[in-house]
């Protein structure tokens, strides 16, 4: 019933010979380059957040990190554990994106991207959340229109997101305040000159 569902899905998102070219190469700029606005606005968080919020700015920072390296880890075990194809390697549908005929299930994209999303969304401003929820919600469609993803492949990357924050936010009462400590003690190490120059924040 499930994998019914997920095949409808599928046909009724993704596009066609017939859909229009803009609409192809927009989802094609989505689905494999809007990503990398997540791990920058990241970056300068922790190299330039609010000079009166860095902590607050490199605890999102960390949980963030955290969240992706666990929601990633339960998504390779679940791939593992429950293989599933690709439309295109079962020949359902069009692929108008290259991609290698691996697990689908669920998608790194979809866990990734979510991820940070709900990273925001919990541990920073809400409205920055929503701003990276739409963005996550645009790769999720835009993979799953050119034919690479099956629909429930993003609906698992939510959920394996969710878990990631959820565990991460448990890990966090116990050891988050030693462990921003000593990131604290190496970023100051390594970034001593940039830091003394006021390239980045102390």
């Amino acid at each position: 019933m499930l994998e019914s569902l997920n095949r409808i899905w599928f046909l009724l998102i993704n596009a066609t010979p017939a859909s229009p070219e803009w609409l192809i190469n927009s989802a094609l700029f989505i689905a494999r380059d809007l990503i990398y606005i997540m791990p920058t606005l990241v970056v300068a968080l922790w190299f330039w957040g609010p000079e009166r919020e860095v902590d607050a700015c490199r605890h999102t920072v960390i949980k963030t990190a955290m969240a992706l390296l666990i929601s990633l880890a339960i998504s390779w075990l679940l791939g593992a554990l429950f293989p599933h194809a690709r439309p295109f390697a079962e020949g359902i549908g069009h692929r108008f994106l290259a991609h290698a005929p691996d697990n689908s299930f669920p998608s790194d994209h979809g866990t990734s991207s979510f991820t940070f999303a709900l990273a925001f969304l919990c541990w920073y401003r809400v409205w920055s959340g929503v701003l990276l929820l739409i963005t996550a919600l645009s790769i999720a469609w835009s993979r799953v229109y050119l034919g690479v993803h099956w629909p429930l492949d993003m609906v698992g990357g939510l959920l394996t997101a969710m878990c990631g924050c959820l565990a991460t936010q448990m890990l966090w009462h116990h050891w988050g305040k030693a462990l921003h400590q000593a990131l604290s003690k190496i970023y100051r190490f390594c970034f001593a000159m940039p830091i003394r120059k006021g390239w980045v924040r102390d």
